[in-house]
């Protein structure tokens, strides 16, 4: 297994974004030492909850701070920024630190209508400029001219270039321009298998000489079957309260345990659990190889959403230990 975690920089209850942050950059160095391949930023805006709203600035940070993990987005916000633009950004980044930096991106609008907007700066949301923005910025980070111009600095090695999606057709699409694929099990279950396949039956050449997928996934190693599930209980009240844009602050454990429940948030929970793994060493590793199985893939990215810091370290090791 090849492992890596992608963090969202959930902030628990009663932390400031200051505190989340510090902690988040003393995970990725932790992460490293336990051997985790590479560490990626989400993005998100406008939410109490999620703090990676600039996956770029937070990759030069734990860069700066790391000797070899890889750092990464997952994913920039493509729709809404200029391909150039972002090509710039990210061959920076290659030029900073050499061979370490994983561009993930993706089409989603970044939050609310208004969100994106001012992502935008007012332009019309158009997901459908997604296929021509990523195989521009693919060409822009291979050195490749684009209406006349190239992206700098001009590094002898480009960054490894990923498209985020969830089913047959963004599979396809990093097929067909030969970039990485990032399926996202924590957000759709049901697509998985199917995505995989058409994204290695399909690969051509381009950024990437061979097919490189990952899959992202929820999942909480305790110590046991039994610990695991109380550590999940954050999670599973966080991700109901996201899901409805209520506070996307991560609640404690106690706070989880006593929140007023319909049956239908009860039946949410029980289908989010299918986006997630939860469970002690061997329950962890028993599901993540049968996962692999089904998905012919054994490159993952990890999210933990838990409240305690030291228990999503704890959880991270665990797994590590595992493989």
């Amino acid at each position: 297994m090849r492992l890596g975690i992608l963090d969202q920089i959930p902030k628990s209850k009663g932390r400031s974004a200051e505190e989340t942050v510090a902690e988040t950059l003393a995970t990725v160095q932790y992460a490293e030492k336990l051997g985790y391949e590479r560490y990626w930023f989400a993005e998100h805006h406008a939410t109490k909850g999620m703090l990676s709203s600039s996956p770029e600035m937070m990759m030069a940070a734990a860069a700066s701070r790391t000797g070899s993990i890889h750092v990464g987005s997952g994913g920039i916000l493509l729709p809404q920024y200029s391909a150039y633009k972002v090509a710039a950004q990210l061959l920076q980044l290659q030029a900073l630190f050499p061979g370490r930096i994983d561009a993930g991106v993706g089409r989603s609008p970044g939050g609310a209508e208004r969100v994106r907007s001012a992502l935008a700066d007012g332009k019309e949301n158009q997901p459908a400029e997604y296929p021509d923005k990523l195989e521009d910025l693919a060409r822009y980070i291979n050195g490749e001219q684009v209406k006349g111009v190239r992206a700098t600095p001009r590094t002898e090695e480009a960054p490894a270039l990923y498209s985020l999606g969830l089913g047959e057709n963004s599979a396809e699409l990093a097929a067909s321009l030969g970039v990485g694929y990032v399926y996202g099990h924590f957000i759709n279950p049901a697509r998985g298998q199917a995505a995989h396949d058409i994204y290695q039956q399909q690969f051509t050449s381009g950024v990437m000489r061979s097919p490189h997928a990952l899959t992202a996934i929820f999942i909480v190693c305790g110590e046991s079957d039994e610990h695991a599930e109380n550590l999940a209980i954050s999670q599973d009240v966080w991700l109901l309260r996201t899901e409805k844009g209520l506070d996307s602050r991560v609640p404690s454990v106690q706070e989880a345990k006593f929140a007023k429940r319909t049956k239908q948030d009860q039946k949410k929970i029980k289908e989010n659990r299918k986006r997630m793994i939860i469970g002690g060493p061997h329950t962890a590793k028993e599901e993540l190889k049968r996962l692999a199985e089904r998905y012919q893939n054994d490159d993952w990215l990890l999210l933990t959403n838990i409240y305690d810091v030291e228990e999503k370290r704890r959880s991270f090791e665990r797994i590590a230990s595992l493989f």
